[in-house]
């Protein structure tokens, strides 16, 4: 595996037990902080969506995982990082072909939505009108007043019953005018 070395890191696809993946996620964080090996495994992710959920006949917003029984591991692939994310308590083992793991392509990271914090900047700024798509509010149309990429969340101005009243909502929430 050291002949395949590459240099920059990559995503890669690690398959989990069922309900493991926030646990080989944080396990996976904690190895690498205690071994300070930042530099080889750089993010672990487990991607999840907002879903309106009718339970008793109330509504209510749960976090569900994209993909169930995976996790996403960015790194460079060498012989140590293969070595502890195979051996994380949970993990099963890499996706691809054999026990050789096959990294995203760029097109696949993008249709994921895991690049980063570039990613996370919505197409809208401060002052822009947006509609409101999903939650209690949806059909409404308000006034951005500040954007928290790093939480993904928009604050907004809705005018109801005459009166403006501040949400916060998703940037999966709205969508620009």
């Amino acid at each position: 595996m050291a002949e395949d070395r590459d240099p920059e890191a990559r995503w890669y696809v690690v398959h989990t037990y069922s309900g493991y993946e926030n646990k080989v996620r944080q396990d996976l964080e904690t190895v690498v902080e205690n071994r300070r090996l930042q530099d080889l495994i750089q993010e672990v992710a487990v991607p999840t969506e907002l879903v309106t959920e009718i339970k008793d006949g109330k509504e209510r917003e749960v976090e569900r995982k994209l993909f169930p029984g995976y996790v996403l591991v960015k790194m460079i692939m060498t012989d140590e990082s293969w070595y502890i994310v195979r051996n994380t308590r949970g993990a099963t083992g890499f996706v691809g072909p054999s026990s050789k793991p096959v990294p995203l392509t760029d097109e696949e990271v993008a249709k994921l939505g895991i690049m980063g914090e570039a990613q996370t900047r919505p197409d809208y700024t401060v002052g822009d009108n947006i509609q409101i798509v999903m939650g209690p509010l949806q059909g409404f149309i308000g006034v951005v007043e500040k954007i928290d990429a790093r939480a993904k969340k928009v604050g907004v101005k809705v005018s109801m019953f005459g009166r403006e009243t501040p949400a916060e909502l998703d940037f999966n929430q709205v969508r620009p005018l």
